[in-house]
C-alpha cells in the first residue's frame, strides 16, 4: 500500500542535515518526517558489511572546529560512541604530513552517528521523491509507487542538483537569484572500492594514507580504524581518477583500482572481495555563502546540507542545526 504522510515540515533526505534539522523540530513541538530514497538513514554516513567485517565507504572521519559541535562530540566522546582515529595522515612517504588535529571516528561505522542521531525520528526509508509541489497553500511531495505527502513546510538535503531536479518536477519556479545561487553550487565525484584482503597490507600507523594528488587519495584499512573484525580497505580515488573511470563497468573498475593497489597489498596478500560503490556528489568544491537557503516567493522552503554548512561532516550539521531554526521560527 502507498504510504501518506501528513506533517508539519517535510525533510528530504535523511543525513546529517536532515537528521539534526529534525531534532531541533521535535525539540520545538513541530512535527517532522524524514523520507529517504536509501535502505537506512546516513546519506554518506555509510557503512557496509562486506566479507564478514565492515567498511566506511563514504565519511571516512570528522574534524571539530564550531564550539556547538564540539559540544556535541564531547556528548558522543563521552557515551563511547566516537573516539580519536589520528592527527594527521602520513602520505605513504617518510615524510611526516601529521599536523596534531584530531580526526574523530565512529566506533561501530560512521553510520553508527546517524542511527544514533535518528532515535526518537519519525523516519521513513525506501520513499524516492519523485517530485515537490505547491498546491492550494501546501507542499504536495510524490513519490516512487504513489507514496505520498503533505506538509507545511519543506527541507531539501539532498546534493543540489537533485533538490532542483524535484521542484523542476513540481514546477516549482525559484527566484532568478535562488535559482543563480544554487546552480553555482559545485560537486566532485568518488569511485570507492571496499576490498576484503586475505594476508597483511602496507600503511602506515594508524592504517590510512591520504594523497590528494594520487590516483587513489585514500586508502584505510577498517580493521586497524577499530570497526571491522576482518581486514577490509577503504579506498577512494581522486575526482580526476573517478571521471575517468565513471562510466566504466564495475569488474573495470576494480581490475584498474586492483594494479593501484598493489604497492599496498603486495605479493603475499590477494584480494577475496571488491565492492564498488559511485558517489557522483560526494565532494562539494563551491559551496553556498550561509548555513541554509530560504527560497524567496516560495513559502517555508528550505535548502540545507554540506554545500551550505562546508563541506565535511561538521558542515553538514552545522547546516541542519540552523535550518532546523530557521524553519521553527517560520512556522511558530
Amino acid at each position: 500500500m502507498a504510504e501518506m504522510i501528513q506533517t508539519d515540515v517535510l525533510i528530504v533526505g535523511a543525513g546529517l542535515a536532515g537528521l539534526n534539522a529534525a531534532r531541533i523540530l521535535n525539540a520545538e513541538g513541530i512535527h517532522a518526517v524524514l523520507v529517504d530514497k536509501g535502505r537506512s538513514v546516513g546519506g554518506r554516513m555509510a557503512t557496509r558489511r562486506i566479507g564478514g567485517g565492515l567498511a566506511d565507504h563514504g565519511a571516512q572521519f570528522f574534524t571539530v572546529r564550531d564550539p556547538e559541535f564540539q559540544t556535541m562530540l564531547d556528548g558522543w566522546l563521552a557515551d563511547g560512541l566516537a573516539f580519536e582515529w589520528s592527527r594527521g595522515w602520513s602520505d605513504g612517504s617518510l615524510a611526516e604530513t601529521r599536523d596534531g588535529h584530531s580526526r574523530y571516528a565512529i566506533r561501530g561505522g560512521m553510520n553508527a552517528l546517524a542511527k544514533h542521531l535518528a532515535q526518537g525520528l519519525d523516519v521513513r526509508v525506501n520513499f524516492k521523491v519523485e517530485a515537490v509541489a505547491h498546491v492550494d497553500n501546501v507542499w504536495r511531495i510524490t513519490a516512487e509507487g504513489g507514496g505520498l505527502a503533505h506538509a507545511r513546510a519543506v527541507l531539501l538535503t539532498p546534493p543540489v542538483p537533485q533538490s532542483l531536479a524535484l521542484l523542476d518536477s513540481g514546477r516549482v519556479a525559484l527566484s532568478e537569484a535562488d535559482r543563480r545561487a544554487l546552480e553555482a553550487i559545485k560537486y566532485e565525484p568518488c569511485l570507492t572500492a571496499m576490498i576484503v584482503v586475505d594476508g597483511d597490507v602496507r600503511l602506515p600507523a594508524p592504517g590510512a594514507i591520504q594523497r590528494p594528488e594520487a590516483p587513489l587519495s585514500w586508502i584505510s584499512d577498517n580493521r586497524r580504524k577499530g570497526i571491522s573484525d576482518v581486514l577490509v580497505l577503504t579506498a577512494q580515488a581522486s575526482a580526476v581518477y573517478s571521471q575517468q573511470l565513471w562510466e566504466r563497468t564495475d569488474s573495470e573498475i576494480a581490475s584498474a583500482l586492483q594494479v593501484d593497489l598493489l604497492p599496498i597489498i603486495g605479493e603475499q596478500s590477494r584480494i577475496v572481495e571488491m565492492e564498488i560503490k559511485r558517489w557522483r556528489y560526494a565532494q562539494v568544491t563551491s559551496t553556498y555563502r550561509a548555513r541554509f537557503l530560504m527560497a524567496e516567493g516560495q513559502p517555508n522552503l528550505v535548502f540545507a546540507g554540506d554545500a551550505f554548512g562546508g563541506p565535511r561532516v561538521e558542515g553538514a550539521v552545522l547546516s541542519g542545526l540552523a535550518a532546523g531554526r530557521a524553519l521553527a521560527a517560520a512556522l511558530r
